[in-house]
C-alpha cells in the first residue's frame, strides 16, 4: 500500500504540471463537440502487459456477474457520511458502467467476445426507460443512475444505429432537459428544484454523447449548465459540491479531489480549456490527495474523472498520468479481476470493478 501511495502523490504531482504547461487551442463546443464513433475498436497491444492481464481479468470477472436478464447488481441507495443505505437490486448504473467498461476495450453488440454481454445490457436498460417521461429508473434508482444509462445508450447508438435505442435515447434526454433547474443544475430527482456539481456533470456528459450522435439537446441548456459550474468553482480551492450562493442557504460548498475534477472535464467538454476555473482547478488538485484512500467510497470515481481531465489537454503530461496511473490501479486488483470500491460495507465490487475499467482503457500508450 505504501508503494500505491508513492505513487498516487507522483501521479498528482504530474497533474499539477499539467496545469502550467500551455493549453492546447479551445475544442469545438459541446453542442458540437466530437465523440469517436470508432470506441470499439481497440488495439490491445496499447496496454502495458501487466494493464492487459489486469483489464482481461476484471472483463471475465464482470461477464460472470451479469444476471440473466442482462442487469448487472448493485446496492441501490444512498450514502450518508462514511455509510450506506440500500438494498441490493438490478442496478441502472453499474448496468451502464459495465457496458460501458466492455465498450472501453473494445466489446460491442455484434463485435467482440463480450460483444453479446453489451447487447443483453442495453436490451435491459431500454427495458428501463419510462414511457410516459423518459426516466430511466428501477428500484428507486435516480438521476445519476438515468446520466450514466443515458451516456451509454447514446454512446451504443453512435456504433451501430441501432434502430430501438434512438426513441427512447430522445426521451430520456428530453427527460433531462426538461428537469434542469433555475440555475441550470440537476440533483438526485428529475425535478428542477436543486442542484449539484456531481449530478450536473454526469448529465452533461450524457447531453455531449446524446448531441454528437443526433440528438437534439438546447443550446440554451448548455449554456445554463456551465453557467452552473462556474457558480461551483472555488477561487484558489477547486471545485464544490454546491454552488455557494445557493438561495435557501442550505448548499453543501465542500472540495474534494472527485469534484474539482468532475468540474474541470465539464468545463473541457464544453471547449473552456483556457478559463481560469480549469487553470486553477488543476493546479490545486493535489491539495486533495488525501481525499483518494483505496478503498474509499469515489476512489475509482475520482480517478476516472481526473483521467478525463489530463486525457482532454494532451501531450507529455496525458502520457505521464497514463503511466501512473496504471501503476496505481493494477496493483489494487483482487485476486478474482475485480476491484473494490467500497469494501468496508461489502458494497460496490461491480461498480468498482466497471470504473477501474473504464479508468484503466485511459492508461493505454499514445500512439507514436
Amino acid at each position: 500500500m505504501r508503494n500505491v501511495i508513492l505513487v498516487a502523490t507522483g501521479l498528482l504531482t504530474a497533474l499539477a504540471a499539467s496545469s502550467a504547461a500551455p493549453l492546447e487551442a479551445p475544442a469545438t463546443p459541446l453542442a458540437a463537440a466530437p465523440v469517436p464513433q470508432e470506441r470499439g475498436q481497440v488495439n490491445r497491444s496499447d496496454f502495458t502487459p501487466a494493464a492487459r492481464e489486469a483489464v482481461d481479468r476484471a472483463l471475465a470477472w464482470l461477464a460472470s456477474r451479469q444476471n440473466a436478464n442482462g442487469s448487472w447488481t448493485n446496492r441501490v441507495g444512498y450514502k450518508l457520511y462514511e455509510d450506506y443505505f440500500g438494498e441490493e437490486h438490478d442496478s441502472i448504473d453499474v448496468t451502464a458502467i459495465a457496458g460501458m467498461a466492455f465498450v472501453s476495450a473494445g466489446h460491442v453488440p455484434g463485435r467482440g467476445k463480450y460483444g453479446k454481454n453489451v447487447a443483453l445490457g442495453v436490451q435491459w436498460l431500454l427495458s428501463k426507460v419510462r414511457d410516459e417521461d423518459g426516466y430511466v429508473t428501477h428500484a428507486g434508482s435516480r438521476m445519476y443512475s438515468h446520466a450514466f444509462a443515458t451516456l451509454f445508450l447514446a454512446e451504443i447508438y453512435g456504433m451501430t444505429r441501432q434502430a430501438d435505442i434512438k426513441p427512447k435515447l430522445k426521451r430520456a434526454v428530453d427527460l433531462i432537459v426538461n428537469s434542469q433547474n433555475r440555475e441550470g443544475g440537476w440533483r438526485y430527482q428529475p425535478i428542477p428544484v436543486d442542484a449539484d456539481l456531481s449530478v450536473t456533470v454526469s448529465t452533461v456528459q450524457a447531453l455531449r454523447a446524446a448531441r454528437n450522435v443526433g440528438i437534439a439537446v438546447p443550446l440554451e441548456t448548455i449554456q445554463r449548465a456551465m453557467r452552473y459550474v462556474m457558480r461551483c468553482a472555488v477561487p484558489r480551492r477547486g471545485f464544490s459540491y454546491q454552488a455557494a450562493t445557493y438561495d435557501n442557504g442550505m448548499n453543501d460548498t465542500r472540495v474534494s479531489f472527485a469534484l474539482t475534477a468532475c468540474g474541470v472535464v465539464a468545463m473541457c467538454s464544453a471547449g473552456m480549456y483556457d478559463s481560469r476555473e480549469v487553470r486553477e482547478g488543476l493546479r490545486v488538485l493535489p491539495q486533495y490527495k488525501h481525499s483518494l484512500i483505496p478503498g474509499k467510497l469515489h476512489y475509482y470515481y475520482g480517478h476516472y474523472y481526473a483521467a478525463l481531465c489530463v486525457e482532454e489537454l494532451g501531450g507529455e503530461q496525458t502520457a505521464r498520468y497514463r503511466d501512473q496511473l496504471a501503476a496505481i490501479i493494477v496493483p489494487l486488483q483482487e485476486k478474482d479481476g475485480s476491484w473494490w470500491d467500497f469494501p468496508l460495507y461489502n458494497y460496490h465490487q461491480q461498480y468498482g470493478t466497471g470504473l477501474a475499467l473504464m479508468t484503466l482503457a485511459r492508461c493505454r500508450k499514445a500512439a507514436p
